[in-house]
């Protein structure tokens, strides 16, 4: 068992700085269960052909990550971004034809004048940063120790196109609540995993790795880093993850947190519905009318699009700001709610990685041509509706899908689908609530 004091960040004896710089990735030995302060070996990574980042093998010891891209790789990707070909105006003064012309020059103009790759660089190596290798596939996490003694763990999964990004602004909030309006029992200790395919962690060389599967590798992360209890959230990909994880019920899980439930694109309906019902119905036509169709790609050719994805950065870029302008409560405004540089980071994340097709291929492994079955729940769950979600569920279908609802709340002020990442303090909030109710 691992002692979960290892987030805590730890001093590297006999590393300078400069050859810390000069490897692209370097890891240190977890020697015996987390022994702060242990001397890293050389796990140095390299550059392929095209720049992109190759991570060095995990093993199953916990092993402190620090990451530095190649300057090559960054050197590239303004090449690219100086080099870019851009299609004419679309032909409407809205977003119904994708993301407008002027506002994916606008981004890709600050990404690469601009933009600092190595902020985020050094805000995640500070963080803590781990991998370990779990069902044959390196899994990357973040682990952040509260200051707080009694801190609940927490298990917080990101979605696509998100990342442990979306929740680097509610670090605080959880970790710190004394610091953030909340009282010393509202604190959080983190493990924020990268789903396979996803930023940090190794990319599947097989298939099967579906929420069925990552939400089995959470459980051992979890068992592996010597937490006996602990709560888990999720959204989007996050939120069917986290619902497989509480139908697994590994023993220490309490309860789950969703703000966008596994159902929400198969309901589940008895007789006639209620208006409100009628409404998330109308969501649910409206999305796969309008705006489903990167679903449909990556749900059955995420290879062919991974192609495209993969050598142009504006490409990428543009896939991924469509869903951050359409999806948050911005008013197709996202710069003015999240920031260029918080959006950029993101975007670097994939880009940088070089997952854009095995992050896509997630929607090819859970999606088939028939609605998956409604899992239902018995153990505690709680529900948090954010106002410009992409489909706003009502109170009952959550009671129909989990027996012990134990928190519901779809009076939140603002946000829309990436929670975390567009409220942060509202988001935390939410969890305390939550997390109260389980005592």
């Amino acid at each position: 068992m691992q002692d979960p004091s290892a987030g805590e960040p730890s001093t590297q004896d006999g590393v300078t700085r400069r050859s810390m710089l000069r490897t692209t990735v370097a890891a240190g030995i977890a020697a015996a269960p987390f022994t702060l302060g242990a001397v890293p070996a050389a796990a140095a990574a390299t550059s392929t052909a095209d720049s992109r980042l190759t991570l060095p093998p995990a093993t199953e010891e916990i092993t402190r990550l620090q990451v530095h891209v190649p300057d090559a790789a960054l050197v590239d990707l303004r090449s690219r971004l100086a080099h870019a070909r851009y299609p004419e105006c679309e032909l409407v003064d809205d977003w119904s034809q994708g993301a407008p012309l002027t506002r994916v020059r606008q981004l890709a103009d600050h990404w690469q004048h601009g933009y600092d790759w190595r902020r985020l660089e050094r805000e995640l190596n500070g963080l803590g940063q781990f991998r370990t290798k779990i069902d044959g596939l390196g899994v990357h996490f973040l682990h952040i120790r509260s200051r707080h003694a009694g801190a609940t763990p927490l298990l917080l999964t990101h979605g696509w196109p998100g990342s442990i990004v979306e929740f680097l602004g509610a670090v605080g909030p959880l970790t710190d609540p004394t610091a953030h309006g909340g009282a010393e029992a509202d604190a959080f200790h983190l493990v924020i995993p990268s789903i396979p395919g996803f930023g940090f962690s190794d990319r599947p060389a097989e298939t099967g790795w579906n929420s069925v599967r990552i939400a089995q590798a959470w459980a051992q992360l979890m068992e592996r880093l010597g937490y006996g209890e602990y709560l888990a959230q999720g959204g989007d990909w996050g939120g069917g993850i986290t619902t497989q994880l509480g139908k697994l019920r590994p023993g220490g899980l309490r309860g789950i947190h969703l703000n966008f439930p596994e159902y929400l694109f198969a309901p589940p309906l008895e007789g006639e519905p209620t208006p409100e019902e009628q409404a998330a119905l109308a969501q649910i036509n409206a999305f796969f009318t309008y705006g489903a169709g990167y679903h449909r790609e990556q749900s059955t050719r995420p290879q062919t699009i991974g192609y495209a994805l993969s050598d142009s950065p504006v490409g990428q870029a543009a896939w991924i700001y469509e869903k951050f302008g359409e999806w948050t409560d911005s008013g197709h405004n996202p710069e003015a709610l999240l920031g260029l540089d918080a959006i950029l980071d993101d975007i670097s994340l994939y880009w940088l990685t070089g997952t854009a097709a095995s992050s896509a291929r997630l929607y090819w492994e859970g999606f088939s041509a028939q609605a998956p079955p409604l899992t239902t729940l018995d153990l505690p769950v709680g529900v948090s509706v954010f106002p410009k979600e992409i489909v706003r569920t009502p109170r009952v279908w959550a009671e129909r899908a989990y027996s012990n609802l134990v928190y519901f709340n779809d009076r939140i002020p603002s946000g829309g689908h990436f929670a975390a990442f567009e409220q942060p303090q509202l988001f935390a909030e939410e969890l305390r609530a939550f997390a109260r109710k389980l005592g």
